[in-house]
């Protein structure tokens, strides 16, 4: 498994930007799709976006247009850069992990970083 860390998560006010990262521990992090999720307070942990080794995205209906997923395979590190930030987007965001599987399923990835606040204001 692969070790994950998230790091970026703040309060901005509507229209805001922020921009998350995860550090990936071990040596195999180019085999890995790597996706982000939420989850706001009393919901369900919620696809976010997910990125495969070479590069194709996917995203939530929710965020396409003012979400980016991006990856730096040297760095063993994944990005979601967000923009146009909206008060419905305030959740905890989480980086994962899984080898090959790139859907909306949390329950099927395999390796989770600890969370990151994201908070947005009206």
């Amino acid at each position: 498994q692969v070790q994950l860390v998230e790091s970026g998560g703040g309060s901005v006010q509507a229209g805001g930007s922020l921009r998350l990262s995860c550090a990936a521990s071990g040596r195999t992090f180019s085999h890995y799709v790597m996706a982000w999720f939420r989850q706001a307070p009393g919901k369900e942990r919620e696809f976010v976006a997910a990125i495969t080794f070479n590069g194709y995205t996917d995203y939530a209906d929710s965020v396409k247009g003012r979400f980016t997923i991006s990856r730096d395979n040297a760095k063993n590190t994944v990005y979601l850069q967000m923009n146009s930030l909206k008060p419905e987007d305030t959740a905890v965001y989480y980086c994962t992990a899984s080898l090959g599987y790139r859907g909306t399923d949390y329950r099927k990835y395999n390796s989770w970083g600890q969370g990151t606040q994201v908070t947005v204001s009206s």
